[in-house]
């Protein structure tokens, strides 16, 4: 149908979730299953004629009958599905975190469900909230519900190690007082998607690759009693009818999608969006994502949902060619750390420059192993002087730098190494060994495996494996409530795309996390959305909504492909913005880098409107980049902006991040000896004094506004189970 002028497909469904990494596939299941006993469906297509008629809603030829039928044989489809009740959407299946990230173990946090040790949901809250600057209901919740999260990924077959008699076990992880960790390996998370994926195949959801989002479309909530419409599409809660500013709260009513493939607009029509689309990982080049995740959190910016904490990101060690975290075993073999120009040559061992004493230089590698990623309370003389060694010889000299696996660091010697170091590394058997190769081989051959495995593959017997300081993850993200609802009604943020975490949280926590969440937000969905809400459709609506944003793409895309030969090509901008994003807004932010990085950038912004950069019109890839371009720039734009005012509020060094102090002080070696680091690295360190409080980050106007709140405390309910369980019957 044609929209604006423009010809543009409309797909109608309940609920539309993004992204098929683990937290999206863990809604999608759950949706699948609760929908259809609610309202005691089998099926998930429902005719919808009476919508076609009216307002000319189009069948979605991207998913067709056969394809549906190919997909689930046992479904009983013989027609194409005019509406669904739960659709997935993204623009690659197989891409993202989730599917193709993981480390040496790969960790997942959950209360203890083994042995004698005392725990207890209060307990896992207290840890989870620790972190600072993390709202207590939710630590209460990823706590309470993570036994029923965990239990689910069992039940779907993730094959999570058990005893005899039926007791999960676990470790003690990074940040966790207790021993509440578990994994599968190096690829837990794989493993989550897969089983949860097999589930919703199962189910009948279809998945629709291809879509980028572009905009997000929503409308303002109707004041209670105000419009006899109120609740025909969601049981909404009407918490607030303003936000505060005197703007009206808004709901979502469907997504604004360019299908790549085709280079054709879709309109998405839905009650309620799950947006699972992870983080932001196309801001930074220095990058641990996985290559064909970038993230969509500048359409849900555009579209006026609040942020928080988006300043804390977490940088580590990694590996660039294939992308890979090197914690664990890779460092605790005290590999050689080696540097050469850009083109390869004069090589030397860049470390030993700062740290002469050899004993104390291989110990701290070894720390490395276990205290991954970078954390600014170990920037002074501890472990965490490796990132910041390795930053300034490829972000401030500009050279590359290499672990050597073939040879011992100059000097080594396992005599000179720490007691902690020597007692590790002798009870795995490998202290004596001759390289660093021959202790990762025979402490951990998985981890050798992996690299020789890959596509193209590194032996690391005979390679060198390039790595630098990357963005890893982000613990801030799109703000939500305890049923992980945004302040845009029908608007569920889970995964990492949500920010639910605080400065620090224990390692695994964020797997935890994107399961709870997403098993949130299906709960709060299907207790809500009205049997008569998928009956019916206000065209008007939804053309109101999407009429100015696709007049809006339009414009952008005709000026985009019209621009002159000579104007910078789409590629190379977005390529600039990464790479500047990294110098001057990664591990080590200055007030003049944050500023600079932020004037660029809204400069970028504001020349989309008037000089775009050019795309190739005869390219689906190159068309497609403009609205990435776009969607990384307005997310750059806003996190540049929430440093800028974290600055400007008294912030100072924490979590895995360092901003420059010219009132610090510059780190040392353990026994206080100056390493001669630059001035960019003298730093003082938070110390807690903003862990009472969040920065919660709003894009309604000219500029982002800044809420610095208090968070919210963890609850302390003391009903008796009578009073609860009536509450609870009464609610539902």
């Amino acid at each position: 149908m044609r929209i604006a002028g423009t010809e543009v497909e409309v797909v109608r469904a309940d609920v539309v979730v993004v992204g098929t990494g683990s937290a999206g596939y863990c809604a999608a299941d759950h949706l699948s299953t609760l929908l259809s006993s609610r309202r005691g469906q089998t099926a998930q297509s429902r005719d919808l004629c009476e919508v076609s008629a009216s307002g000319g809603v189009s069948t979605p030829s991207s998913f067709c009958a056969s394809e549906a039928a190919s997909q689930n044989p046992e479904s009983g489809r013989d027609r194409a599905p005019d509406h669904w009740s739960v659709i997935m959407i993204t623009d690659k299946i197989n891409a993202g975190t989730s599917r193709n990230a993981g480390s040496d173990k790969q960790t997942y946090y959950k209360l203890t469900l083994a042995g004698d040790g005392a725990d207890s949901v209060a307990d896992m809250a207290e840890t989870l909230f620790a972190g600072g600057a993390m709202d207590g209901d939710i630590a209460l919740v990823e706590a309470a519900w993570s036994a029923r999260a965990f239990f689910h990924l069992v039940d779907a077959g993730v094959p999570f190690p058990h005893d005899d008699y039926g007791q999960y076990v676990g470790y003690k992880t990074d940040h966790d007082p207790r021993q509440r960790a578990t994994s599968v390996g190096p690829y837990t998370s794989k493993s989550m998607v897969e089983h949860l994926a097999a589930r919703v195949e199962a189910a009948g959801v279809p998945v629709m690759e291809g879509y980028r989002v572009v905009d997000l479309l929503t409308m303002p909530c109707h004041a209670a009693g105000q419009s006899q419409d109120a609740d025909r599409h969601f049981a909404r809660s009407r918490r607030i009818q303003e936000d505060g500013e005197g703007n009206t709260p808004r709901h979502i009513v469907g997504l604004l999608t360019w299908k790549i493939d085709e280079a054709k607009y879709v309109l998405f029509s839905c009650d309620a969006v799950v947006y699972a689309t992870g983080g932001p990982a196309g801001m930074y080049a220095d990058s641990v994502y996985p290559h064909g995740q970038w993230g969509a959190q500048g359409a849900a910016l555009r579209a006026g949902a609040k942020a928080k904490n988006l300043t804390e990101w977490q940088f580590g060690l990694a590996s660039l060619r294939p992308r890979w975290n090197v914690s664990g075993s890779y460092m605790q073999v005290i590999p050689r750390f080696i540097s050469t120009d850009a083109t390869g040559g004069d090589e030397r061992e860049f470390l030993a420059d700062s740290i002469k004493d050899t004993g104390v230089l291989s110990s701290l590698v070894f720390l490395k192993g276990y205290q991954w990623p970078f954390d600014s309370r170990k920037a002074q003389s501890g472990s965490s002087l490796i990132d910041l060694l390795v930053y300034r010889e490829t972000v401030q000299r500009g050279r590359r730098v290499y672990l050597d696996f073939r040879t011992n660091p100059m000097g080594y010697g396992p005599e000179l190494l720490s007691e902690e170091a020597r007692v590790y590394l002798d009870r795995a058997g490998v202290l004596h060994k001759d390289t660093p190769i021959a202790r990762l081989r025979g402490m951990n051959e998985p981890a050798y495996q992996f690299y020789l495995e890959r596509n193209p593959g590194l032996d690391l017997e005979k390679d060198l494996l390039e790595i630098a300081v990357c963005a890893q993850h982000n613990n801030g993200g799109l703000a939500a409530d305890s049923w992980w609802q945004s302040n845009i009604e029908g608007f569920f943020p889970v995964g990492e795309a949500a920010g639910a975490h605080g400065v620090y949280r224990p390692g695994g926590a964020a797997l935890n996390s994107g399961q709870v969440g997403a098993t949130r937000a299906a709960t709060w969905i299907a207790e809500h959305l009205t049997a008569s809400s998928s009956a019916s459709f206000d065209f008007a609506d939804l053309l109101e909504a999407a009429v100015p944003l696709i007049l809006g793409a339009d414009s952008l895309m005709e000026r985009a492909t019209d621009a002159p030969a000579d104007e910078v090509d789409a590629d190379d901008l977005l390529a600039e913005a990464m790479r500047r994003m990294s110098d001057q807004a990664g591990l080590v932010r200055t007030p003049a880098g944050i500023s600079t990085a932020l004037a660029w950038v809204k400069e970028q912004l504001a020349s989309l409107d008037e000089t775009p950069p050019r795309v190739d019109p005869t390219s689906r890839q190159s068309l497609d980049r403009l609205f990435l371009l776009k969607d990384v720039l307005t997310s750059q734009y806003v996190y540049l902006s929430a440093m800028a005012d974290y600055l400007n509020h008294g912030g100072k060094s924490r979590g895995s991040v360092l901003y420059t102090d010219a009132d610090g002080y510059l780190p040392t070696l353990p026994d206080g000896t100056g390493l001669d680091l630059p001035e960019d690295f003298r730093f003082s360190n938070d110390n807690g004094a903003l862990d009472d409080v969040i920065q919660e980050t709003a894009w309604t106007g000219p500029e982002p506004t800044f809420d610095w709140r208090p968070r919210r405390p963890i609850p302390t309910p003391e009903d008796s189970f009578e009073k609860v369980w009536k509450t609870y019957r009464e609610s539902r």
